[in-house]
């Protein structure tokens, strides 16, 4: 009974995906989960703050909404539902993925495992093997020496999404996607909050120009932001928390209720056997190759505990690659280069590909178009003005090399780089197929014109 084809250990996005294709390919699985079917993902991560955007979102229409001619008299907000909502959400998920085990015959294994020699692992006590055994056990909030975490006064994202009482001010240091997502929560629920940001931008992964764009939305709306600055020490002595932060000009004593650290992530490998089993570790992350096979034979790792992307996606991805492999079909590796990144806070940003600046560094003579939102007719009629679509081009051959949005739903948008770039689309292809009108797509269509100098609207 404890023996199985294949065993994944966690069940995140990567871990519950890879289990499912698993079964269907004809292999006895089982998945190990410590805590709730789902992982961060689903239960603390992508899914409840997507939720919290949304009421956020919808709280946002309705102060405003006498730009659209409707009056709503005295807009205000009931925080405690509002993450109620979040959780709401995030439950009904988990209990999704349940079915999705009993619907392909997975076995779950509820406890706490740990890879052994031998193609096993021990799960509080009681021995299970498998043929093949795939490591899934995603990344936690990292912590800094200068800004250790409490969970009441210095928080990581899991606190952030279910505090008993909104903070009225609050800092947020990092400006990754979990740190601008809750800095745009947190301040349109009312909470003052400022941002802190090692580098001189904040969303510092993306295109120079998007985090311009973010960074001048945000200022309108009341968010302080400060760039390439550091938080040196925390004084949680007092009844809130001071942060003393280390800028260009010199120290300076920032005073919240709370501050969220959002500094990135830590791979959950520590006390899992690795050492035991002897695979293979470098700088915090699991070696493995094309099709996700550690050094060991019969160990595999996939999604955060690996050195690609720490993204939901991505994970998924690794893990349908890893099991089909296993099933003897032929399999492409991962293009890590056509990986699209989204982040929902207000204004939605997604980008896949190099930016402008990355295109340069390389040598490579290119085309960049861009388009602005405020041209767009649908964003005009839907008050959606800000931002624009970005694209970049090789210069000779028309090759999509990159593509790099801000606005509203572009994160439902940027699918069309991913898939025009798989297929080795050229701009030209782009220019001449026909978006529907009015959209907020079609300034994917207009910023290719704008790189080929044939846009119409701008």
């Amino acid at each position: 009974m404890n023996k199985y084809d294949i065993i994944v250990l966690g069940s995140g996005p990567g871990g519950y995906v890879t289990a499912i294709r698993a079964s269907q390919l004809g292999f006895k699985t089982a998945i190990i989960e410590k805590e709730n079917l789902g992982g961060v993902c689903l239960n603390w991560g992508c899914i409840p703050t997507k939720a919290l955007l949304k009421s956020a979102q919808v709280f946002e229409y309705l102060k405003h909404a006498e730009d659209y001619g409707l009056n709503v008299k005295e807009a205000s907000h009931d925080f405690d539902a509002v993450v109620k909502r979040s959780r709401g959400v995030a439950d009904g998920m988990s209990k999704g993925v349940q079915f999705l085990m009993k619907k392909n015959k997975i076995d779950v294994i509820n406890g706490y495992g740990k890879i052994k020699p031998g193609k096993k692992v021990d799960v509080d006590g009681t021995e299970y093997s498998a043929d093949n055994i795939i490591i899934a056990t995603g990344a936690r909030s990292r912590e800094l020496p200068s800004l250790p975490q409490d969970g009441k006064k210095v928080i990581g994202y899991r606190e952030a999404m279910s505090l008993p009482k909104q903070p009225k001010k609050m800092i947020v240091v990092g400006s990754g996607a979990i740190g601008v997502e809750f800095a745009y929560f947190y301040n349109s629920m009312g909470t003052e909050v400022t941002i802190v940001e090692y580098l001189p931008n904040i969303v510092p992964v993306e295109d120079e120009d998007v985090s311009k764009q973010v960074e001048r939305s945000f200022k309108k709306n009341g968010i302080n932001i400060m760039t390439s600055a550091e938080v040196t020490s925390v004084d949680t002595s007092g009844d809130g928390v001071k942060a003393t932060v280390k800028t260009k000009k010199g120290e300076e004593i920032l005073e919240a209720d709370i501050i969220l650290s959002a500094v990135g992530i830590k791979t959950n490998i520590e006390n899992i056997g690795l050492e035991d089993v002897g695979i293979v570790v470098d700088r915090d992350k699991i070696l493995v190759n094309d099709f996700y096979q550690t050094n060991i034979p019969g160990y595999f790792a996939i999604g955060d505990v690996t050195p690609g992307a720490a993204l939901a996606h991505v994970a998924s991805a690794e893990g349908i690659i890893c099991v089909e492999k296993l099933a003897g079909m032929h399999v492409e590796a991962l293009d890590y280069g056509n990986i699209p990144g989204c982040t929902y806070c207000t204004p939605e940003i997604a980008s896949v590909g190099l930016t402008e600046k990355a295109a340069r560094e390389k040598g490579l003579d290119i085309k960049v178009g861009k388009f602005p939102f405020s041209a767009s007719g649908k964003a005009s009629a839907g008050g959606n003005k800000e931002g624009f679509v970005k694209v970049i081009f090789d210069a000779k051959y028309g090759e999509w090399l990159g593509c790099h949005m801000v606005g509203a739903a572009v994160t439902d948008m940027i699918a069309e780089a991913v898939v025009a770039r798989k297929l080795e689309t050229t701009g030209h292809e782009i220019l001449k197929a026909v978006h529907p009108h009015p959209t907020m797509s079609e300034a994917v269509m207009e910023a290719v014109a704008d790189a080929y100098d044939e846009c119409i609207h701008i």
